[in-house]
C-alpha cells in the first residue's frame, strides 16, 4: 500500500488503484496552465489578507522556479501523487514549507482542473484560428492564379455545370470561415474563470474572483459554482469545432486525391510533399491528403469519447471528467499538424487548367443554358427542361451532335429562334452569366475574394487579441 496523495496520506492505496486513476502522464501537458492559475489564486489569497505578502513571495518564486524546472526538463513528475496538480503542490511545499500548503486554501482540485481546461483550451483554439487562416490565405492566392481557368462543376461527382477554379477554391475558403465563426464563439465562452467555485458549493473564504480572471486575462467569472465545475460543454464545442474543420479538409483532400489520378489529371502533386511506391518506380501519390483524410476517424473519435463521457453525469464533479483531456489533446493536435501540413502541400500543388477546360468542354457541360435560352423566349422552364433532356439522350454525350439537334430542334420549333443565337453555349459566356453575388462568373468571384480579405483580416484581428488574453499564462511565468 502506498500514500494516496500528498492532500491524503492517513488513506493507504493499492497500486491497482494508482497505476488506473493517474492521470499525471497526460495532464502534466497543462503545467504552464496550472502554474499560471495558482499564481492567480495566491494573489487573491494575499488580497483577502488570507495570506501573508510574503507568503505571496515565497510561492509565487518557488511556483517560478518549478515553472523553469519543468521546461528544462529536471522536474520529474511523480505517478503516486496522481495528477498534475498534486505533483506541483508537493514540490511547492517541500521547497518552500508551511506557505506552499497555504496555497490550495479556498480552492478544490475541482475547479483549478476546470481552469487549467478552460486556459488550454483558449490557446489551443486561438493556435487552429491561426492555422485555418494561413490555409485561408493558400486558397485565396490560388483562386487568384484560377481566374483563367474554367473546369467542371460536379454535382453525384457527375459533370454539370461549368465554373471558374477560382469559385471551386472559395467555396472551401467559405466552409473555413465558419469554422473560424464556431471558435470565436466557442472561445468567448471558454474565456472565463471558475477558480472560487470550490469543490462545488463555492468557497468560503471572501475572496474577490475577478481578481484571479483579470491577471489570467480573462473575460468574466463562471455564475454558478456547480456548473463551473463540471462544465465540460467548452470541450465538446472545441472538440465539434475542430472535427468540423476535419471533416472540411477532408473534403479538399478528397478532391485532390481524385484530382491528381490519371482519369482526372487536373493537378500535379508537388514531389517534395508526395510519396512514391517501393515496387513501382513511376508512381507519385497523394500521401498528405490521404493521411489527413484517415486521421479525421480519431477527431471524430474524440468527439464522440467526450460526447459520451459527458451523457448522464449527475451535478457536480465526476471523476469521467478526468477522460476528457487525452481525447482533447489528440483532436487539437491531430487538426493542427493537418491544417499546416495541406496549407503546405496546396501551396505547392499545380493545377492543369489546359486539362479542365479540356474535362469542361465534355458531358454537355452548357444543356443548363440552352434551357434557360428558352425560357427567356417564353417557353416554360419545365418543357424547356424536357425539350433539351430529349436533345442530350439523342446526343449521348457528343457535343457536337448535341449542336446540331439543337439547331434543327429550335429552328424546327420556332422561327424566331436564330441559328446565330446558339453562340452563347460557349464556356465562359455561360460562366459570365452566372453573374448573382455569390455566382461563378468572374466578377462575382473577385467580389467573394475581396469579402475573403476582409475575413481573413478581422479574423489576424481576433487573433492578436486572443493572443494577448492567453499571452498572460506565459507573462505569470516569466
Amino acid at each position: 500500500m502506498k500514500s494516496r496523495s500528498k492532500r491524503n496520506t492517513q488513506a493507504p492505496a493499492s497500486d491497482v488503484f494508482l497505476g488506473f486513476t493517474s492521470s499525471v502522464a497526460f495532464d502534466s501537458r497543462l503545467w504552464r496552465h496550472d502554474i499560471a492559475g495558482s499564481m492567480a489564486h495566491a494573489q487573491s489569497l494575499a488580497d483577502a489578507d488570507i495570506i501573508s505578502k510574503g507568503d505571496l513571495e515565497k510561492i509565487t518564486k518557488g511556483l517560478k522556479e518549478i515553472a523553469t524546472d519543468i521546461r528544462s526538463g529536471r522536474f520529474e513528475f511523480d505517478s503516486s501523487f496522481e495528477d498534475l496538480h498534486m505533483n506541483i503542490e508537493q514540490s511547492l511545499t517541500e521547497m518552500i514549507g508551511d506557505a506552499g500548503a497555504k496555497l490550495h486554501t479556498g480552492r478544490s482540485r475541482n475547479d483549478q482542473v476546470a481552469l487549467d481546461m478552460r486556459l488550454f483550451v483558449r490557446e489551443s483554439i486561438t493556435v487552429l484560428i491561426e492555422e485555418v487562416t494561413l490555409l485561408q490565405e493558400t486558397l485565396i492566392r490560388k483562386a487568384g492564379e484560377g481566374m483563367d481557368a474554367i473546369m467542371p462543376g460536379y454535382t453525384h461527382l457527375q459533370h454539370g455545370q461549368p465554373v471558374l477554379l477560382s469559385h471551386h477554391l472559395m467555396a472551401h475558403f467559405w466552409k473555413l470561415q465558419r469554422d473560424i465563426e464556431r471558435f470565436t464563439d466557442c472561445y468567448g465562452r471558454t474565456n472565463l474563470s471558475p477558480l472560487g467555485s470550490g469543490a462545488l458549493a463555492g468557497t468560503a473564504f471572501p475572496i474577490d474572483r475577478s481578481t484571479a480572471a483579470g491577471m489570467l486575462r480573462m473575460r468574466g467569472i463562471t455564475e454558478n459554482s456547480m456548473d463551473a465545475v463540471s462544465d465540460r460543454d467548452f470541450v465538446a464545442e472545441a472538440a465539434f469545432a475542430a472535427a468540423m474543420i476535419s471533416i472540411h479538409l477532408t473534403s479538399i483532400c478528397e478532391e485532390l486525391i481524385l484530382w491528381s489520378s490519371q482519369e482526372f489529371r487536373f493537378v500535379h502533386l508537388p514531389k517534395e510533399l508526395s510519396g512514391g511506391s517501393s515496387m513501382m518506380p513511376q508512381k507519385l501519390n497523394p500521401d498528405i491528403p490521404e493521411l489527413i483524410r484517415g486521421k479525421s476517424g480519431s477527431v471524430l473519435g474524440g468527439l464522440f469519447t467526450i460526447l459520451t463521457l459527458l451523457k448522464s453525469l449527475p451535478l457536480a464533479y465526476n471523476r469521467d471528467l478526468q477522460e476528457d483531456k487525452e481525447n482533447l489533446f489528440d483532436v487539437f493536435d491531430t487538426v493542427g499538424a493537418s491544417l499546416h501540413a495541406l496549407t503546405h502541400f496546396l501551396a505547392e500543388l499545380e493545377f492543369d487548367k489546359v486539362r479542365m477546360r479540356e474535362s469542361a468542354e465534355a458531358g454537355l457541360m452548357t444543356a443548363t443554358d440552352l434551357a434557360d435560352f428558352l425560357t427567356t423566349r417564353g417557353m416554360p422552364f419545365r418543357a424547356a427542361h424536357g425539350l433539351v433532356k430529349d436533345l442530350a439522350e439523342q446526343a449521348d454525350g457528343d457535343e457536337s451532335k448535341f449542336m446540331e439537334l439543337a439547331k434543327e430542334k429550335l429552328a424546327a420549333h420556332s422561327k424566331k429562334l436564330e441559328i446565330g443565337s446558339l453562340d452563347f453555349l460557349t464556356l465562359e459566356r455561360s460562366v459570365e452569366r452566372r453573374s448573382v453575388e455569390g455566382g461563378t462568373a468572374p466578377a462575382s468571384v473577385k467580389l467573394q475574394m475581396e469579402k475573403a480579405a476582409i475575413a481573413v483580416s478581422e479574423s489576424r484581428d481576433t487573433v492578436k487579441n486572443m493572443r494577448f488574453e492567453t499571452s498572460a499564462v506565459n507573462e505569470l511565468l516569466s
